[in-house]
């Protein structure tokens, strides 16, 4: 077992608290098989009621997946590495989407990519004041992965489409209003709630009794700026990318998001555009976990991901040299072919 996890019990609690704080908890593969492992024994474990996700580290609960291991794959001629290690967390995403105990995720600070992938997939989801919400990959040529397109699926669809394809970080407020948390909780209150989550584990109807005491725990969340914003956008659906960028470009208070726009790379934005109109097709979590293990074998092949991880985590010049550079360029075919439902 990992030593990057820490995995212990209170009662009939179990408690998986992602432990590499230096990296902001972001997800090995070896963190990936530890919890899939851990989750697969305590839901057969009859001593086990419920599970609590929760992040080491002042910083956050998880920064996302290990994308700089994940390029070096590619890099080093290895994709089917890459391959391997994206069918795995798809495959922990899945488990924790359709667990039949009852799972609860208690963010803070940072909460990105692969993070959302762990706690936006809980039965329960709830966050703290201060907290980062945040799908960055079309800065790196990537695409909002680990199933938060089906998430994100119920939200109107401007707010998904500007929430990923600026990549741009939202608070409490607007995470709750875009359906990636619950609730809101108060930090001075955390040893309180992780003693009464442990006796609602115990119970005999634990989802109740975890139900009560989040609607006992819950504090206000604060004002969704960022959903107002997207709320501006006309509200019948964009023909394409050019057309939602056209959209965004259009309005004056959104500005600063037709710039994250213009930064980010063409071909990441018509991924993310094509990517989350296919997950409002699709039934549930575990057919879009399915289109991203093969939109994530093509996106990470292509010169973006590559140059957008180099730009953005390992040289860190935050100036990448997208291929194609612009929108119009890119030859959307095998985007296309991956995400297309049946």
């Amino acid at each position: 077992m990992t030593t990057e996890l820490d995995i212990t019990t209170d009662g009939r609690l179990g408690i998986i608290a992602l432990n590499r704080p230096a990296a902001i908890n972001a997800l090995s593969l070896g963190m990936i098989e530890a919890i899939t492992e851990t989750l697969s024994r305590w839901r057969d474990d009859a001593a086990t009621g419920a599970v609590l996700f929760e992040g080491r580290g002042a910083k956050g609960f998880c920064a996302g997946g290990d994308v700089r291991v994940v390029r070096a794959l590619v890099v080093e001629g290895k994709p089917e590495l890459a391959d391997a290690y994206f069918a795995a967390e798809y495959r922990m995403n899945g488990m924790i989407a359709g667990y039949a105990k009852p799972l609860i995720a208690v963010s803070h600070g940072i909460a990105m990519g692969g993070g959302i992938g762990i706690a936006g997939h809980c039965r329960y989801r709830l966050t703290q004041p201060g907290a980062r919400f945040a799908m960055p990959e079309a800065a790196i040529g990537f695409f909002p992965d680990v199933g938060v397109n089906a998430i994100l699926a119920k939200a109107p669809l401007n707010r998904a489409l500007l929430f990923e394809m600026t990549g741009t970080s939202v608070g409490a407020a607007d995470a709750l209003d875009l359906g990636l948390a619950d609730a809101v909780v108060d930090p001075a209150r955390l040893a309180e709630l992780r003693m009464d989550l442990a006796v609602a584990a115990g119970s005999s109807h634990p989802d109740s009794a975890i139900v009560r005491l989040i609607e006992a725990e819950s504090i206000e969340a604060g004002d969704a700026s960022f959903c107002g914003l997207a709320d501006l956008l006309p509200a019948d659906a964009p023909a394409s990318p050019a057309d939602f960028l056209e959209r965004v470009a259009a309005v004056p208070a959104l500005a600063e998001m037709s710039a994250l726009l213009g930064s980010r790379s063409p071909s990441a934005l018509t991924a993310i555009f094509h990517a989350q109109l296919a997950a409002r097709q699709l039934p549930d979590v575990a057919a879009v976990l399915d289109l991203d293990l093969r939109l994530a074998g093509v996106m990470a092949r292509a010169p973006d991901f590559a140059e957008g991880v180099r730009a953005v985590l390992v040289d860190k010049d935050q100036r990448p040299s997208w291929r194609p550079a612009r929108l119009a360029e890119v030859d959307p075919a095998a985007i296309l072919r991956a995400v297309k439902t049946p």
